[in-house]
């Protein structure tokens, strides 16, 4: 009896106590709220990494000339603090610490955060309601941060050309607009494959609020920018040209002169019927249509300032 005693006690005590002990040891291995260890510390382990950092345009800025507490902790202020990751030995995603790789896992909604704690201001300003959000495009599909490309840390540069800047915006937007990069190509085209050009002179990819992240608040004033000649007002005004110059122009590429949608006469005549013109303009004996073209005669028709030019005439 005094045996089953002793025996029952002992086990009353062993599974009353090592419940205590794990949930001790659990409690022990918890790691405790994240705390800042300072840009040296991230400097020891990643130092090639940093030194890249330091080159580029935030790197100069957080590193060497600081303006704020955030900015001072550099790689903790977009990796988060690092106490935990430096505690467990490091290693990738270690720590609870953000990472900005392909396969890290983390959302676009975390990887942008970090982004958007500084850049939500200015060009960013619509990016919460832009279509590249809605989709889940992270900012580092675009960007890369730690080395240095081009004045907007794009995620592509083409080569060492004066143009190949420029020429990197076009490869990262073309990474998913397929069509307007194949539409870059054709014959009559905007120069923007020359690099003279930009995606971002005519739409802010960062979200605005006018249509298809216009920079201006229609086709036209985004067009009027650079062709000035067209906005007018003008005596004797065009319709379609006053409504939208996307009525007559493909403004990304096209196989027709002037970036026309279809080629002249039969542009024009998909609005106005033939009175007193032949009813075949491409008929070679046709002596209305000369040299098949409209505008040979009705030259300005972007609109007229002439008393008599009511038919856009020259």
């Amino acid at each position: 009896m005094r045996r089953f005693i002793v025996a029952a006690w002992c086990c009353a005590f062993l599974f009353g106590y090592l419940p205590a002990v794990w949930s001790a040891e659990k409690e022990a291995a918890k790691p405790g709220p994240a705390t800042y260890v300072g840009n040296e510390v991230c400097k020891a382990c990643h130092a090639p990494a940093f030194e890249k950092f330091s080159q580029t345009r935030m790197g100069k800025i957080f590193l060497f000339n600081a303006r704020n507490e955030e900015e001072r902790r550099a790689c903790e202020s977009c990796h988060g603090p690092g106490s935990n990751h430096v505690s467990a030995g490091g290693g990738k995603g270690v720590g609870g610490m953000i990472t900005f790789r392909k396969d890290s896992g983390e959302s676009a909604k975390v990887q942008n955060d970090a982004c958007l704690s500084c850049h939500q201001r200015g060009m960013q300003t619509y990016w919460e309601a832009g279509p590249h959000a809605s989709r889940g495009i992270a900012c580092v599909n675009c960007h890369t941060l730690m080395e240095k490309t081009s004045g907007k840390q794009l995620a592509k540069l083409s080569d060492k050309t004066p143009f190949s800047i420029n020429r990197a915006e076009i490869e990262v937007c073309g990474q998913c607009h397929l069509q307007r990069k194949a539409q870059l190509m054709r014959s009559s085209h905007m120069p923007l494959r020359e690099g003279k050009m930009v995606c971002s002179d005519c739409h802010n990819p960062h979200g605005t609020p006018n249509p298809s992240q216009l920079i201006k608040s229609s086709v036209n004033e985004t067009c009027f920018m650079c062709h000035a000649e067209r906005r007018g007002p003008f005596l004797w005004e065009h319709p379609p040209a006053i409504e939208n110059c996307a009525n007559c122009h493909e403004a990304h590429g096209s196989v027709n002169d002037r970036l026309l949608k279809v080629t002249d006469p039969r542009l024009c005549t998909q609005c106005h019927v033939h009175t007193r013109h032949p009813s075949t303009p491409r008929n070679a004996n046709s002596r209305f249509v000369f040299n098949r073209s409209c505008t040979n005669c009705h030259s300005q028709i972007h609109g007229s300032n002439h008393p008599s030019g009511r038919r856009f005439q020259r």
